[in-house]
């Protein structure tokens, strides 16, 4: 059965040159950029929860599996929606479809996308990585992220998240030397409640610059 979407969502893509290519390791995720290899931006925000979350995933392999692959068709159903292309929800987990549901009333305020899936860079930050979305959200141009989560977050629980969104604002900024003046992260949980965090990327410079630092410093040393 084929989900026909009455939102015609508008495009307004920047075409950026370049593209990244994941680098073979077997350590931090790293990306080749035409102005070097960089970590990526998930890779350094989530440094230092990345113990907790190694051994959780050890103790629960299963589960751990269905959060990744809940992840990967969340946001591949997502993007479909947002480029406008109907969606086919025979192939699709009761629970993925559960998910979109909640949090579509967000998803459609989005307009006037500038960008999905767009791979961005630093030289200056020394990071790498692909945007979710940057588009006009209720107004604003945004950088905007598409989350699935168990449960509901507490804000302390995704300052990786809003130091990610800054990486995006501040490389996207030193490509097109446009300045992305809010950030919204967009989360829906499985308990059947949906969040959505909004702030200016400013706010959150000094951690991101803090977390950089600090994987470097780890880094560095071993």
């Amino acid at each position: 059965m084929a989900i026909i979407s009455t939102k015609q969502f508008v495009h307004k893509p920047l075409l950026l040159e370049g593209s990244l290519n994941e680098v073979s390791s077997t350590g931090p995720r790293m990306y080749n950029t035409p102005e070097g290899i960089f970590p990526s931006v998930t890779t350094v925000v989530g440094f230092r929860k990345q113990e907790f979350f190694a051994e959780w995933r050890r103790k629960n392999p299963e589960e751990s599996k269905r959060v990744l692959a809940r992840g990967t068709k969340f946001h591949s159903l997502i993007e479909k929606y947002l480029n406008n292309e109907d969606l086919d929800y025979d192939n699709l987990h009761s629970g993925i479809k559960s998910l979109f549901s909640i949090l579509r009333p967000e998803i459609d305020k989005i307009d006037n996308i500038v960008a999905l899936e767009t791979p961005l860079w630093s030289k200056i930050l020394g990071l790498a990585g692909r945007t979710d979305c940057i588009a006009e959200y209720d107004g604003k141009l945004s950088i905007i992220d598409f989350k699935a989560s168990t449960k509901e977050k507490r804000t302390k629980d995704v300052d990786n998240y809003f130091a990610q969104a800054t990486a995006y604002s501040l490389m996207f900024q030193e490509r097109t030397g446009i300045i992305i003046d809010n950030f919204a992260i967009m989360i829906a949980c499985e308990d059947g409640l949906h969040q959505v965090f909004q702030d200016k990327p400013i706010n959150h410079v000094k951690h991101l610059k803090f977390l950089i630092t600090d994987y470097r410093k780890h880094h560095d040393t071993v």
